[in-house]
């Protein structure tokens, strides 16, 4: 028996939720992940040379005393900076680690800016191509910001990324 690849898989739950009924409540997408920093402009800032994220400006105003809000460009993926001493390595009741999604160009994108950009695995090591972790039908890079959360990068364009890795 093969295994069916994620876009069956996603095709498959997509067949799925569209015979669910209108009475049913689900949930559509996250919305943003709240993460506490020392200094929410010079969060942003890694953030945007890191992960390509931009601060809303139509919520900038609540930077001061509530949350900065990052986006991507299509607004899909949003993070709230809130000011206070982030969690570091202390254990937490919250998110363990937040994985971005990309499709394969991306990957390969965001592996290339390593040469740039300085990040940092969790044993403290520069992140490099190398870091790569092949899970067979998908392709990850495990990461941390300056503040210890905790990230990767995930692709399931795995082919495409096996052959141009």
């Amino acid at each position: 028996m093969t295994r069916p690849f994620p876009h069956e898989i996603i095709r498959h739950n997509i067949e799925q939720e569209q015979n669910m009924t209108q009475s049913t409540f689900q949930v559509q997408q996250i919305d943003h992940v709240e993460l506490l920093v020392p200094d929410q402009y010079e969060a942003a800032k890694w953030y945007a040379d890191v992960l390509g994220l931009h601060i809303i400006p139509e919520f900038e105003f609540w930077a001061s005393d509530g949350p900065l809000m990052l986006t991507t460009a299509g607004h899909g993926t949003k993070l709230a900076l809130f000011q206070g001493e982030p969690k570091g390595s202390r254990s937490t009741a919250g998110h363990h680690r937040v994985a971005f999604g990309v499709d394969g160009p991306g990957f390969l994108q965001f592996l290339s800016r390593l040469d740039d950009v300085v990040v940092y695995n969790q044993q403290n090591e520069r992140l490099i191509r190398q870091h790569v972790v092949d899970h067979d039908l998908a392709w990850s890079i495990y990461f941390c910001d300056p503040y210890g959360h905790l990230y990767e990068i995930t692709t399931y364009d795995y082919d495409f990324v096996q052959q141009n890795l």
